[in-house]
């Protein structure tokens, strides 16, 4: 949940639109494959990479830090290239501007050297990506590999007719082979799980998903303390962080500062699931509670005044200054330091965790472990096996050679060094953005080589919001109601949340919009998440 709504949204209502075309290309997607059969998938074994001691240790849910990269990365594969053979083709997706071509990419050249063949990626941009899978599907003539979304629709059956069952090469032990695919956490694994078998890769992410971010030099100006103990401590910090006279204000996104306050009040993230059974956090019988608070927020006046009629500006508000609480998926960090701390003197942020709504804990929604998959086209075993060893390679983790070259590219080139500290150069900007992180990945670490003093304030969060995560247990499952009519539905739903909160309608209409949201799909989603979870769990 949380800041990344609504480009999951995006995707999943793009890709419902073009079920059909999908469904076309998959025939009817061969025998059905009965769903208890996901009860027998044995995941891959989890072996963590021992191979550098980091200088903050994290745990599964929190992340190593680092505060330099070593001055003689160890060497990932010392017997040479591991993935030597033909050329590899992969269909991906990337959040920033396509890089330049690999003729005029030097970066890019050095990482094909490095795996012993060659990347061709089609890269789609990330808005562009929902309207191009369906079309590649559906023309037959599939890449090597392609990058799966969660909400792309049929996907049992689409996996089923056009991608290999990877169990035989990673299930269990057969893991070892691929040790640093072994190193990946056991719960990104479960987001692979089809027709009783593994069917692709994942593509990690941090279980402390979203931060609370607040600007802490705005907080040093005013002597204020940011660890708030309930709401109200909460509303008071960010009246005294109000300034509407300097237009700034405490607040922007209306939705993010909801789910902070429904994190005050132990809301479930998205879903809950006891025994079995799922109930929605649209359903919740605080979330009433919830529209009022931030209602009485937006009645104070601490909101900023376009934060109900523009979206996109959040980011650009918090770190100029417009904002001072801002809710963000966890990397933004360092990007936010990277963006606005050159041209803000003593610029600072940190993260807040919610606190109980009337005092106590509060609880913090996990992130998804995975933010995809890697589907390979079927294929001969030998072949399978060549790309398993590439995607090996660019999972190879932090402290690595490898993971050197693949994060910062060639040094004099596409970095110079600060000590032993990879800085990007301009080139290195443009040229790494080829989109390994969209293919697969090693663990995420905090490591911050412009500003190594961040991470202790990263490290630390994490440690405290660890404490109280609490996690998404739809997260692997599938409902072919949420994939094809679930995003639109959604849309709706925010609409009606906002008006809700900006006084446009009254809390007790929630009741009415909930029970159409039930009837319209809500109820079909329940179900048909509660029959995947018993395929997993029986």
């Amino acid at each position: 949940m949380g800041a990344h709504v609504t480009r999951r949204d995006l995707l999943r209502t793009s890709l419902g639109a073009a079920a059909g075309l999908a469904l076309t290309a998959c025939g009817d997607g061969g025998p059905a494959i009965p769903l208890a059969d996901n009860a027998k998938v044995r995941l891959p074994e989890y072996i963590p990479y021992q191979g550098i001691t980091p200088d903050l240790p994290g745990t599964l849910e929190v992340l190593d830090g680092h505060l330099h990269y070593p001055a003689e990365p160890v060497t990932a594969f010392p017997g040479g290239p591991p993935a030597k053979g033909p050329a590899i083709s992969i269909m991906t997706m990337t959040f920033s501007p396509v890089p330049p071509p690999i003729e005029r990419n030097t970066y890019w050249q050095a990482l094909n050297r490095s795996l012993g063949t060659k990347l061709r990626l089609e890269i789609a941009p990330i808005a562009d990506y929902p309207s191009k899978f369906p079309v590649i599907i559906a023309g037959g003539d599939l890449p090597d590999a392609m990058a799966v979304r969660q909400e792309i629709p049929q996907r049992p059956a689409m996996l089923n007719a056009l991608f290999q069952d990877l169990s035989e090469h990673l299930s269990g032990s057969a893991i070892h082979e691929y040790p640093y695919l072994a190193n990946l956490p056991t719960a990104s694994w479960r987001t692979t799980v089809y027709n009783g078998g593994i069917y692709g890769l994942p593509m990690p992410r941090a279980s402390v998903g979203s931060v609370m971010f607040y600007r802490a030099d705005r907080m040093r100006e005013k002597s204020l303390d940011p660890n708030v103990r309930d709401f109200r401590e909460f509303r008071q910090l960010c009246t005294e962080l109000n300034d509407p006279r300097r237009s700034r204000y405490a607040l922007g996104d209306p939705l993010t500062t909801l789910y902070f306050v429904l994190e005050m009040l132990g809301v479930p993230n998205q879903w809950r699931e006891t025994q079995g059974r799922f109930t929605s956090w649209l359903e919740d019988e605080r979330l009433p509670q919830g529209l009022d608070a931030v209602r009485q927020l937006a009645q104070a006046g601490l909101l900023h005044p376009d934060a109900f009629s523009v979206a996109g500006k959040f980011k650009d508000w918090f770190g100029s200054g417009q904002i001072a609480i801002h809710y963000d998926g966890n990397a933004a960090w360092n990007d936010f330091y990277r963006r606005y701390a050159q041209d803000t003197p003593g610029f600072a942020i940190d993260g807040m965790l919610a606190p109980g709504f009337d005092g106590g804990p509060g609880t913090h929604w996990t992130g998804a472990s995975s933010f995809a998959m890697l589907a390979f086209k079927k294929a001969p075993r030998e072949r399978i096996r060549q790309l398993l060893r590439a995607c090996n390679a660019l999972a190879a983790p932090f402290g690595t050679d490898a993971y050197k070259l693949r994060k910062y590219g060639v040094e004099g080139v596409d970095h110079e060094l600060n000590g032993a500290d990879p800085i990007l150069t301009p080139t290195g900007g443009v040229e790494t953005t080829v989109p390994t992180i969209f293919i697969t990945d090693s663990p995420m670490s905090l490591y911050f080589p412009e500003n190594p003093d961040v991470v202790p304030a990263q490290h630390a969060f994490q440690k405290r919001a660890a404490e109280v995560l609490v996690r998404d247990p739809s997260e692997g499952l599938y409902s072919e109601t949420d994939v094809t009519v679930g995003g639109p539905l959604m849309e709706t739903m925010r609409n009606e949340l906002k008006a809700i909160m900006q006084g446009r309608k009254s809390v007790s209409s929630w009741t009415h919009t909930m029970r159409s949201w039930r009837r319209e799909s809500g109820d079909r989603i329940r179900s048909e998440y509660e029959r995947y979870w018993e395929s997993i769990n029986r």
